[in-house]
């Protein structure tokens, strides 16, 4: 039976917080918040555009997600406590396959929880998807997690806006959940990118065309 997790101390008031500041910041344009789960085994999977793309998803979301981080941040004052607390943070190692990380997020997720993960891996600062990684299949498969496709644009350069005084217009764009093909549990490594780029496809429809880059 799915369990669920329980949210960290505070989480709502944060979301509050998260919504009122960047209302203020930001025209937000929010669609299909209805498909986001409120338990999981539940994929948040999202394009990366800036590090706005995790306060713009947890104030929405409807389970409090865990995210992976750089392991730099472990222990950093102030940043470090918010990405282990609020973020449920499972600290990666850069530069490598971080195969406890994996682990620690597989099990997470077979156990009720909610993950946000960006395929790509990497921030593309302009917008245009960029090739994924497979990461995202090896999990789904594994936790036959539901995948909620999420395209996040017009942030890409927030500051500049703002130096003259504009507030952005940013779309949140939440697609149908899906589950992976039953096959794709058994695909080794070497057969796991059809079903990547079966989610990318399904980030890049909601994006405008000429984001879509590597999935166009």
């Amino acid at each position: 039976m799915t369990e669920t997790t329980s949210a960290p101390a505070g989480f709502s008031i944060l979301q509050a917080v998260l919504r009122f500041l960047l209302r203020l910041m930001m025209r937000l344009d929010c669609q299909g918040l209805d498909n986001i789960p409120e338990h999981g085994p539940a994929i948040l999977a999202t394009n990366h555009v800036s590090w706005f793309d995790v306060p713009i998803i947890g104030a929405f979301s409807k389970a409090p997600a865990a995210t992976f981080a750089a392991d730099k941040w472990d222990g950093f004052p102030v940043i470090g406590w918010v990405l282990a607390h609020f973020g449920q943070a499972i600290w990666v190692r850069r530069g490598a396959i971080d195969r406890r990380a994996l682990k620690q997020a597989l099990n997470f997720l077979r156990g009720g929880g909610v993950l946000g993960l960006a395929p790509e891996g990497t921030r593309s600062h302009n917008g245009v998807l960029q090739q994924a990684h497979d990461g995202i299949v090896w999990l789904a498969a594994r936790s036959d997690a539901l995948i909620v496709p999420i395209a996040l644009w017009g942030h890409e350069d927030v500051t500049g806006h703002w130096r003259r005084l504009r507030r952005p217009v940013v779309h949140m764009h939440v697609g149908k959940p899906f589950k992976l093909p039953p096959e794709a549990r058994k695909a080794r490594s070497r057969d796991l990118e059809p079903y990547t780029e079966m989610i990318m496809k399904r980030i890049a429809d909601m994006l405008p065309p000429e984001l879509r880059g590597y999935y166009a």
